[in-house]
Order: structure tokens, then sequence, then C-alpha cells
């Protein structure tokens, strides 16, 4: 428990540390008195002028440090509120989605109206926050804001905008190298004209830590409780969203996406002591200031030593990642994940189901094989011979890809007993990416140099890590998914860094990471489909074992079965079938969730029927996007993995809908 004279020993600890760090923004190559005196206007701009050090420090070290206090603190408070309202502890700007909305936002308006960049960035952040803000409550319902229900309506909303961002970006690559410069989240100053666009911004959050405290505590109440005794619950949500979602907006106009500060800063404080509403809105305003300050300070030694620009971004995700995993294991408990139901059909695989997912299979290969642009027409015929060389590496990479991710997915949702457990979910194609993004951006390993064995160490460090993880919550699903969250916008900031250096290759690895199937070589075609169709072959071998360890530790050990061993071989066989897609074709997401919930629903329930049509849906959701990105804007194209992240994304936000209908009508 904690005490107060321990809340004074905190309070004094991140005094202190404040201090510290705001000193490390001192310019030592000019004295204190200098620095006092550029702050406080004795010396005027003509005489700073005469010497460099003043020119930097004036201009450029001391904004810098005055507008990471400003995003720091509005970005910790912004973060309390939205846990206070929805008293959830694992939303934020990040997890419900509003940051991927702003940041769609930004970029359509970069992209189709350049003008209006000078006068309507906010206007334009704010509208996407406020469209991903009403599309998560869509999903998962105004009064399922306490569960996991509404992290998961959050994280489909982000990899859905991702992939819609992700498109934009690549069909306008000559936006690329600035968009990417601004999403890693740069806190670089040339002057003071960004500080004063965004100060009078953030007056809004004075007015919150005023006045805010009270009605937030009657909150606490329960919606009833606090409707009981006067307070428009409706209104307050509304006043207060709006009031932090324009804040936010204002923030990632000015630096881009700062992630991880609005979901740990009120995690801190509360674990700090803070127990009251008013007491929780400061520390998180305090302790966003602090974080952001720390990682501002980390981004410029590195960068000292790197002799490269690193972005803010990059190090609050890297000081923030082990922070909320961190959280994740002190904080969260059973009691905290809510249920979600896979949706099964009350009937059998019938044979005219059967019939039917094998015609629809036939039809998409049929259109892969035949269908052509020709002088600009639509045509089916039989390919010519180059037509077909260009088309049989992309056909045999999409089905293999397909089939081997949905495999993956249902080996990982019967062994954890989770029907949300996927490659793309858990962070497996996250570690994948990961591993051959920093390899190749630093490293100088290109993409198709020991691609396949860089993926697979990828996942397999995520998997252990993982294991070691989930172990102590029985592979729950909060603390699961928050952990593949974690590693995403990790990743996502790793990424964003190399995106930065603006050459031919980093386009490479933007196209890569969009999961395209026009980059596959014959070679890499026959490789993919060589590993997959083995791995898939000895997984359907071992449908037994799978079928036995999915009913319970406890029914495998009686019959024989070495659990933990197998456990952890069939995970690996996961993990591999993931990384060679990964490695080959790039990450692919959704397709790992949702062939196995349709095979489901269309009927197969034990595990050999579920693994064969797992296979076969997989491979021809793959396939169709692949269709579909090809024709849908020829002669531009779309890659096959932001095209099934949109459909998948959108079957899996109908997914969470219809499970939140079945659980209110339980």
């Amino acid at each position: 428990m904690i005490t107060s004279r321990t809340k004074g020993q905190y309070a004094a600890l991140f005094v202190l540390g404040f201090v510290c760090l705001t000193l490390l923004q001192i310019d030592t190559e000019i004295t204190l008195k200098t620095q006092w005196d550029i702050v406080t206007g004795q010396l005027s701009q003509q005489q700073i002028m005469q010497n460099f050090d003043q020119v930097d420090w004036a201009y450029s070290r001391l904004p810098r440090l005055i507008m990471a206090l400003l995003v720091g603190g509005s970005i910790g408070l912004i973060g309390s509120v939205i846990q206070q309202l929805t008293r959830n502890p694992l939303l934020s700007p990040t997890t419900l989605g509003t940051s991927s909305g702003a940041w769609l936002g930004l970029i359509v308006l970069a992209i189709f109206w350049p003008e209006g960049q000078a006068h309507f960035q906010a206007a334009a952040a704010m509208m996407g926050s406020l469209l991903a803000l009403g599309l998560v409550l869509f999903i998962s319902g105004i009064r399922q804001l306490t569960g996991l229900s509404i992290v998961l309506s959050g994280m489909a909303v982000n990899l859905l905008f991702g992939a819609i961002t992700t498109a934009l970006v690549l069909l306008n690559e000559q936006y690329a190298q600035n968009l990417f410069i601004w999403g890693a989240g740069d806190l670089n100053q040339n002057g003071w004209h960004k500080v004063h666009w965004l100060w009078p911004h953030c007056l809004i959050g004075i007015a919150i830590l005023l006045f805010a405290g009270r009605p937030l505590t009657l909150l606490k109440l329960g919606q009833k409780g606090a409707a009981g005794r006067g307070l428009n619950v409706t209104a307050l949500f509304l006043i207060l969203m709006v009031a932090g979602l324009w804040m936010l907006s204002a923030a990632i106009t000015m630096v881009g996406i700062i992630g991880f500060l609005g979901l740990v800063a009120p995690n801190l404080a509360r674990l700090v002591g803070a127990r009251t509403a008013t007491s929780e809105l400061y520390w998180s305003c305090l302790l966003g200031a602090l974080l952001l300050i720390m990682s501002d300070n980390l981004a410029l030694i590195i960068g000292k030593i790197s002799l490269d620009i690193v972005p803010t971004g990059l190090t609050t995700a890297l000081l923030g990642a082990p922070l909320l995993v961190w959280l994740i294991r002190q904080r969260l408990t059973q009691a905290e994940n809510s249920s979600f139901r896979a949706i099964v059909s009350h009937s059998g695989l019938s044979t005219k189901r059967l019939l039917l997912v094998l015609f629809v299979f036939i039809v998409i290969l049929f259109l892969g094989v035949f269908s052509h642009f020709e002088h600009n027409h639509y045509v089916l015929h039989w390919p010519n011979a180059f037509s077909w060389s260009l088309k049989w590496p992309r056909l045999t990479a999409s089905l293999a890809a397909g089939a081997a991710m949905a495999v993956s997915g249902v080996i990982m949702q019967r062994l954890i007993h989770n029907p949300l457990a996927s490659p793309d979910l858990l962070g497996l194609s996250a570690g994948a990416v990961l591993a051959m993004v920093a390899c190749s951006a630093f490293l100088g390993i290109r993409m198709g140099e020991l691609g396949p064995i860089i993926a697979f160490l990828g996942s397999m460090a995520v998997l252990l890590f993982l294991l070691m993880l989930g172990r102590r919550f029985r592979f729950a699903p909060a603390p699961m998914i928050l952990t593949g969250v974690a590693l995403s916008a990790l990743i996502e900031t790793l990424v964003q860094f190399s995106m930065m250096r603006g050459t031919e290759e980093v386009y490479d690895i933007l196209r890569w990471l969009a999961g395209s199937t026009y980059r596959v070589t014959p070679e890499q075609a026959i490789l993919l489909c060589f590993i997959s169709s083995i791995l898939i072959l000895f997984i359907v071998s071992l449908h037994r074992v799978l079928a036995l360890m999915s009913m319970g530790n406890i029914t495998a050990a009686a019959r024989g079965i070495a659990v933990k061993p197998t456990f952890v071989f069939l995970l690996t066989l996961s993990g591999a079938l993931c990384a060679s897609v990964t490695a080959l074709v790039g990450p692919i997401a959704f397709v790992s969730i949702v062939a196995p919930h349709l095979a489901s629903l269309l009927g197969a329930r034990t595990v050999l029927p579920q693994l064969l049509l797992s296979a076969l849906l997989g491979a021809s959701l793959l396939q169709l996007s692949d269709w579909i990105g090809q024709t849908i804007i020829y002669p531009n194209q779309l890659a096959a993995g932001t095209m099934v992240a949109i459909i998948g994304g959108t079957y899996f936000i109908v997914l969470l809908l219809k499970n939140r209908k079945n659980t209110n009508s339980s």
C-alpha cells in the first residue's frame, strides 16, 4: 500500500528527475547567465544573432523543450481523461484509434489538398480522430467501454486506417519522405512559430485540470450512479472527448505521432498514488511531460552518437514499449479480461457448403489466371507467354501465403484457447517485420538475403517473449493483445525512422511492408510454395495431437502427450509458417484470424476439417485481394496485403459487432 510518505518520496523523485532532465536541455557551450538573459528577454535578437551557440539554444533547443512540455503534458492529460471517462486502463489515443484517425486525416489533406495544409491541418486531424472514435464506439457500443472489446475495436480501426494510409502513401510516393518524417514524431524546432501556434490550443488542458475533476469523481460511481446525482454523462463524455481530441489533433499536427504516453502516463500516475480524479489528471500531465522530455533527451544523445536525425517518436516507443509491458504484468488481472466468443455454426460442415467454397475458389482462381487489361480494356482469355511469366509467381505466392497464414492462425487459436489469437494480433508478424527492417535499414542486408532465416528468428523471439508473459495470465486475451499492440507500435516507429532516409531501397521496404506479391520472383514463389506445402502437410499429419492439445493440458497429458514440448513445437511450426510468408511476401494481416473464423462459421468444428477449410479460405481470400488490388485502380495497383487488411479489417469489425450482439442477447 502506498502511504502519504511514499507519495511524497515519489513526488520528490519525479520533481528531481524533471529538473535534471530539463537541465540536460541547457547548452554547455554558453553560460547559464547568458541563457537566463535570453529567457528573460534581457538580450535583444540582434545580440543573440552574434553567436551561433546562442542562436541554436534560443531558436532550437529552448523551443524544443517548450514543445516537449506542451505535447507531453497534453497527451498525458488526454490519456487520463480517456481512461477515466471509460474506466478502462487499457485505453489511450493510440489504442482507441484516434491517433491513426488523425494521421489519416493529415495524409488525406497533404495528398489531395496540399494548399490547405497552411490553415486546415488541425481540422483535418480532428475530423480523422472523430471518425475513428465514432467507428470504435459504433463497434463496441457505448456501454462496452470498460472491457477488452473496445481495445479490440480500436485495434481493428488502427489496422484498417493503417492499411488505407499505406495505400495512399504508396500511390503518392512524391509525398512519402516528408510524410514519414512527420509521422515519426519529430520535436525538432526551427524557431518559435510552432510553439506560438500550439500553446493556445493547449489552454483547453487548463480548463480540464480546473473543472473536470469533480464530474470525473462522480463518474466513478458508474453511469447510473452519476446520472442519479444530476450529472449529464453523455454531455460530459462528448465535451471532454472533443476537447481532448482537439488538443491531440493540434499536437499531432505540429510534431506527428507520439505513441505510448497517453497509455503509460495515467497508469504510472495511479501507480505512484494518484487516487482522486483531480490528482490523476495533474500527475498524468506532469508524467507525460517528464516522459517526453526524457525521450527527447535520449533522441538527442543517440543523434549525437550516430550523427543522424533521430525522431523523438522512436525513443518514446523505445521507452514506452517496455513500460507498457511492465504495466501489463503489474496492473492487469484476470478480472480485467472480457470474454470474446467465436461465432460458430450450429450445424456441421455440409457437402453443400463445401462445394460452395470450392466453387468460389475456382472462380477466384479463374479470374486470377484469365483476366487481363489490354489497351485499357478488361478482357478474359488465356495469357500469352509474357503475361503468364508475370502472373504465375504472383498467383503461386498469394495462394501459398494465404493458406500458410490461415493454418498458422488455426494452430494458435487451438493451442492458446483464444479465438483472437493470430500471428498478426499477437506480434509474430511484427517480430519478423522488425528483424527484416532492422537488418535492411541498419545492417545493410537486402530483403532477399537470408530473409526467411532473419524473419524466423524475429518471430521466434516474439513468441518466446509471449510465452514468458502469457504463463502468468494463462494466455488471457488482454495482456497478450496489449503486448502485441506495444510491439506493433514500436515496430511502426522503427519503420517510420527507416523511411526518413528516402532512398530507393526505403521504398522497396515500404512496398514489402504492404504485403506485395508483385515483387515476388519465380524462385521465391517456388520456395514459398514448397515451404508452406511441407509445413501444412506436416501439421495436417499432426491433427490428432493438435486436437488433444486443444482439449486442454490435463486431457492431453492423460492421453500420453508431453504437453510442454508439444505446445512449444506446434507454436514453432506456426511461427515458421508466419515467418516464411513475411520474409518473402511481407506482413499479411487478418488472414490468420478471418479464415479460421469463417471455417468455424461454415461448420468446421474438428481440427482436420478446420485446417483444410481454413487453408482453402485463406488462399482464396489473399488471391481475391491480390486480384482486386490489380484491377480496382488500374493502371495503378494496391498491394495484396493492403487489400486483405481492408477486406479482413471490415470483416473483423463485423465479427466484433456480431460478438457484441450475441453477448448482449445472452
